[in-house]
């Protein structure tokens, strides 16, 4: 039977398993919209196509699906490039789909065409322009394989609008097999890991982002548990290892646990897992881990040794790895690296700023932790970038996979709250919040019309330091508190949530931030809570970019921690 390449779109979706789609129609994309009411797919109108990316990122990173996006020709594609970029960085899956001008008209300058395939090469895993409807469905099912295949990432479809209006008959392509195979790891790279593990002294596991990405938590547990060794985690791997866990010891890098990045730059071997060595884990390439040997398992090849040289590099799955890895790997104890490591985080913990009694002041790590007591730890945290997801990182603990979802390696302001809409569709038994700063809020915000349109129950805590805070923290540190162009002036966060329909609360010390939580979390539907903070707080530690991992700032009445040569 005969199908128009509108359609195609659609019976390909419903193929590939796809439930919803979030998007914004343009004159290059509406015969796929006007095709749209004949199928089963939910479709999320958004306000602006950069909520569109955030949104599928969102579904995906907290269903581990394949989220789509779709928008117009021209400024309708343009204005995703945030949003695939920041799918890239992070291994997201998310197909997006574009309209295109005629394809007679490609080339032309034509009325908002623009070479979206293009400009998106660099940040694209795979994208195509289709241009003839015969090859559409093929396209379309390339796009979705690619996507979640290997290391996943987002993948774009441009079609042409007559390609859309054509018709064909629909022929489904035969199954490709992958390009690049997942390859098990080698018998004699799984022997020179276990050599390394059995003469290691000082052995830590750095945990990454692949943790989660391949499901391999109850694994890891049993390889730290059998060779009892502690486990660091990178901002996207917290909630891959159980923060509860005597073996985990949080967070590594740039804001990472004082004696985390000490153990690091102290331990005799590595093992990385899912990891990339990015500059915001390592700090100063020369110095760091010096004493160390290195494992590293990583699904792309040219992650291993790209930023940090390895003695055993095992370009593999991490889950087939960690199964080979197992049953062969001696056990092992480390009482004196333990009391070493626990000796240390007694001396530099600084996470009993929570705990100490209230002077009156509200701040952003009051917030956050009060959010982990008052939900027990069971949401999905959202969270948006700066100074606020560090705190975040800090003081909420995570236990399981999933329950964190930011932008990594980009650091893109503005994502929280449309990827948490994102999640919240996809999973929608789980308690979804979105913790973000006064400006990073700002830059989307015009998705609480798609929350409330769509009654999404996400619940919002803006911590608001009248700041671009981490910026300001820069300038703090670094530029003698010249505070250029950081100073926040915001509006009214409970007027404009009222503006939208959308219940509101204002919270100015840490006795009213639990019982609001509370009373949020018992009504049903969204709700945004404006949490007014000190302005001028810091995040401890803090590596200055480019520095010795170990050369971190500390809280004035903190002492430094010696690192052995």
């Amino acid at each position: 039977m005969k199908r128009t390449g509108a359609q195609i779109v659609w019976e390909c979706l419903v193929r590939e398993g796809v439930d919803t789609v979030f998007g914004y129609p343009g004159g290059a994309i509406l015969p796929i919209y006007d095709a749209m009411l004949e199928y089963p797919v939910r479709h999320v109108l958004v306000r602006h196509e950069q909520g569109a990316a955030h949104m599928a990122d969102g579904y995906a990173r907290a269903s581990g699906r394949v989220g789509v996006a779709l928008a117009t020709s021209g400024p309708g594609a343009t204005n995703l490039v945030t949003g695939i970029a920041t799918a890239m960085l992070d291994s997201i899956p998310v197909v997006f789909i574009t309209g295109q001008v005629p394809s007679k008209a490609l080339g032309t300058d034509a009325f908002q065409e623009a070479d979206i395939t293009g400009i998106t090469l660099p940040i694209t895993k795979h994208n195509a322009l289709v241009t003839r409807v015969e090859d559409l469905a093929a396209a379309l099912t390339e796009a979705f394989r690619i996507a979640r295949s290997g290391r996943p990432g987002p993948v774009l479809v441009d079609i042409c609008k007559d390609v859309q209006q054509a018709s064909t008959e629909l022929v489904w392509p035969e199954p490709k097999r992958a390009r690049r195979p997942v390859r098990a790891p080698l018998a004699a790279q799984i022997e020179e890991a276990c050599a390394l593990i059995a003469n290691a002294e000082r052995p830590l596991i750095l945990a990454g982002h692949g943790v989660i990405e391949s499901g391999s938590t109850a694994l890891l547990t049993a390889l730290a548990e059998k060779t009892e060794t502690p486990v660091a985690l990178t901002l996207l791997g917290l909630g891959g290892f159980p923060r509860s866990h005597p073996l985990c010891l949080g967070m590594m890098g740039m804001h990472g646990e004082a004696y985390v990045n000490k153990a690091i730059q102290e331990a005799d071997l590595l093992i990385a897992l899912g990891m990339r060595f990015d500059d915001r884990v390592t700090g100063k390439l020369e110095t760091y881990a010096r004493k160390a040997k290195k494992i590293h398992v990583e699904l792309d090849a040219s992650e291993i040794g790209k930023n940090v040289p390895v003695d055993v590099g095992i370009c593999a799955d991490l889950r087939a790895t960690l199964e080979a890895l197992l049953p062969v790997v001696a056990e092992a104890s480390h009482p004196e690296w333990m009391a070493d490591i626990a000796k240390g985080k007694g001396d530099t913990a600084s996470r009993d700023i929570v705990h100490r009694p209230s002077d009156g002041r509200l701040l952003a790590a009051h917030v956050i932790h009060d959010v982990w007591r008052a939900t027990g730890g069971g949401a999905v945290i959202v969270t948006d970038v700066g100074q606020h997801q560090m705190f975040e990182a800090q003081y909420h603990p995570h236990e399981k996979p999933r329950s964190l979802l930011t932008s990594g390696g980009l650091g893109t302001m503005g994502f929280a709250l449309p990827a948490a809409i994102g999640a919240k569709i996809a999973c929608p038994d789980a308690e979804v919040w979105v913790i973000a700063g006064d400006g990073g809020f700002q830059m989307t915000l015009c998705e609480l019309a798609t929350l409330m349109q769509e009654k999404v129950d996400v619940k919002i805590a803006i911590v608001d330091n009248g700041f671009l805070g981490m910026v300001r923290q820069w300038q703090e540190f670094f530029y003698d508190k010249r505070y250029a162009a950081t100073p926040l002036l915001s509006p009214d966060f409970v007027a404009l949530a009222a503006a939208y329909g959308l219940p509101a609360h204002r919270v100015t010390t840490r006795e009213g931030v639990i019982p609001t939580v509370n009373a949020v979390r018992a009504a049903k539907g969204p709700a945004l809570v404006h949490f007014v903070v000190e302005a001028e707080e810091a995040v401890y530690p803090m590596v200055p970019a480019g520095q010795d991992l170990h050369a971190m700032i500390r809280r004035p009445h903190e002492t430094a921690l010696a690192v052995s040569a």
